[in-house]
């Protein structure tokens, strides 16, 4: 077998076919968009190589010339971990150990070059938000930019010696019918009650000009700590750019308090349901596909990207008053076009929020696994650390 680092134009377009083949006779892949994963190691398009970030790509050949495997591994210029930690992700191979192992340890070779002690993976040169996790559970159809693996990754993994950081659930529910819980629902009326609050999504150009703003407040104060840094503005402005040609504003939902922004609810069409259809391209020919999928055969399903309320609301009922709330609107009226909904995944150092959705009698649909191995196989491992 030959390693080939992805450092010309044909070998990136490589990187991206080989798994195309790989997976030709899997009914439940869903091929990614081409542009979504190379602009990923393009500097252009991924502000992480600014800031200090660096990634390689690397394929595995056999002696006839032919992809057997593929590995990229990053430097991430934020994560701030006891021991320096990489990552390794997009990593695809044929069901054979060696090809596996042979990936792993070029990885690992690169990264302690680099001054790296461990690696976790499979991962994304980003944020965790995307391509992020093994399944190992549940292997319907992915949503848009998560990953589909075959069941045998799993054993690869584990063999080499990487060991269980973090496990990921994506809860699932159907959005109309279906009970609470009952503690939540009772929670949800006290504060429904109170005419301080008040739930709504937005339009025009409250949504244009003022959402990305209140996103911003709330996410600051809910989410900056544990993820370890803070949005600015212009990030958020960004996000919500890029969501306009996918969005349905109803799914944008915010929860105020006497006027103030404290919660939000963050939801998008699964356009993973339309994308199926565009081969990973968005050309010409793809952006007419899309077009036409998205205006005749909708999505029926939506994806929960992230859910927050301040601090201080916290525990008070607040988030099963959003949740209600929405409720009540539309998933009670026939004409709203989604059936199911997924929650983007949580993890299970998060406790809290798998209450939630345990409150919400969703159920776990899938489950993926981060893992992490110490290079220094004497350091006494330590799983992700729980969230207060």
């Amino acid at each position: 077998m030959k390693i080939l680092e992805v450092n010309s134009p044909a070998l990136e377009k490589e990187f991206l076919e080989m798994a195309v083949r790989l997976y030709k006779n899997e009914e439940n892949w869903i091929r990614p968009l081409d542009k979504d994963i190379q602009g990923l190691f393009e500097p252009e398009t991924n502000k992480l190589f600014k800031q200090g970030g660096k990634a390689k790509r690397w394929l595995v050949q056999d002696q006839k010339g032919k992809s057997v495997g593929r590995i990229a591994a990053f430097i991430h210029p934020k994560w701030k971990e006891k021991q320096p930690t990489g990552g390794v992700g997009f990593f695809e191979s044929i069901d054979d150990s060696k090809v596996a192992f042979l990936l792993f340890d070029t990885a690992k070779s690169w990264l302690q070059k680099e001054g790296v002690e461990a690696m976790d993976g499979p991962v994304n040169f980003g944020e965790r938000d995307k391509w992020w996790g093994l399944l190992v559970k549940g292997f319907s159809p992915p949503n848009y930019n998560m990953p589909w693996n075959f069941h045998y990754y799993q054993k690869f993994f584990e063999d080499y010696g990487f060991q269980l950081y973090f496990r990921q659930y994506t809860y699932m529910r159907p959005v109309q019918g279906g009970n609470f819980d009952a503690k939540m629902v009772e929670r949800a009326n006290k504060v429904l009650a109170d005419p301080d609050f008040s739930f709504r999504y937005m339009k025009g150009k409250e949504l244009s000009e003022k959402a990305p703003q209140y996103f911003m407040e709330v996410y600051n104060r809910a989410w900056a700590k544990h993820m370890g840094k803070s949005l600015t503005i212009r990030e958020t402005q960004l996000m919500f750019a890029k969501l306009k040609p996918i969005r349905d504003p109803r799914l944008l939902y915010f929860g105020f308090y006497k006027g103030e922004p404290v919660s939000f609810f963050i939801n998008i069409p699964e356009i993973n349901q339309i994308f199926k259809y565009v081969n990973g391209k968005l050309d010409l020919i793809g952006k007419l596909k899309f077009l036409w999928y998205k205006t005749f055969h909708p999505p029926n399903k939506m994806l929960g990207l992230v859910f927050g309320v301040v601090p201080e609301f916290q525990g008070k009922g607040v988030d099963s008053a959003m949740i209600m709330a929405y409720n009540e609107i539309f998933a009670r009226h026939d004409s709203f076009p989604y059936k199911t909904i997924e929650m983007n995944w949580i993890g299970d150092f998060n406790p809290k929020m798998m209450r939630v959705c345990e409150q919400l009698n969703a159920e776990i649909y899938k489950t993926h696994h981060t893992y992490r191995y110490l290079f220094d196989r004497s350091i006494p491992f330590e799983r992700h650390k729980i969230f207060e």
